[in-house]
């Protein structure tokens, strides 16, 4: 399997993103909407950053559960409350990236939206991962 992330010179240089991404030879894993949801289904984490970090955690969960592994992620939805705050958290939220998922972007989109599902949830993940297909068992 193969992931190639594509970035081209005439658009602008990606920072936290890829513009595009492309994977060969894998069997895909979509990923549910994640928020910062502990064990106990009650949201943690003071501010963006704290829930960005356990919103992302648990997206990585499901997907090591499923067989794969963080730099094998192709694509991330980032729906955001605040949209200004998660800006200003920008750094800090880049520093949560490379510390749980490493320093390959998937291609990435971050949507500002009024609320979600949970009320006190401040930001959600979701998105897409390929995994090498000789790498999962059928089940």
């Amino acid at each position: 399997m193969t992931i190639e992330r594509i970035n081209p010179a005439e658009l602008a240089r990606p920072a936290g993103f890829s513009h595009a991404v492309v994977a060969s030879d894998c069997r895909l894993v979509f990923l549910a909407g994640q928020t910062a949801l502990d064990a106990d289904g009650k949201i943690v984490g003071d501010g963006v950053v704290a829930q960005f970090r356990q919103a992302l955690g648990n997206l990585l969960t499901a997907l090591r559960a499923a067989g794969g592994s963080p730099e094998q992620v192709t694509e991330l939805t980032v729906y955001i409350v605040d949209v200004d705050d998660y800006r200003a958290h920008a750094r800090e939220i880049g520093a949560v990236w490379r510390e749980l998922a490493g320093r390959d972007y998937p291609a990435m989109a971050g949507i500002g939206v009024q609320r979600l599902w949970d009320a006190e949830a401040l930001v959600e993940v979701k998105g897409t991962a390929a995994i090498p297909a000789e790498a999962v068992s059928a089940p």
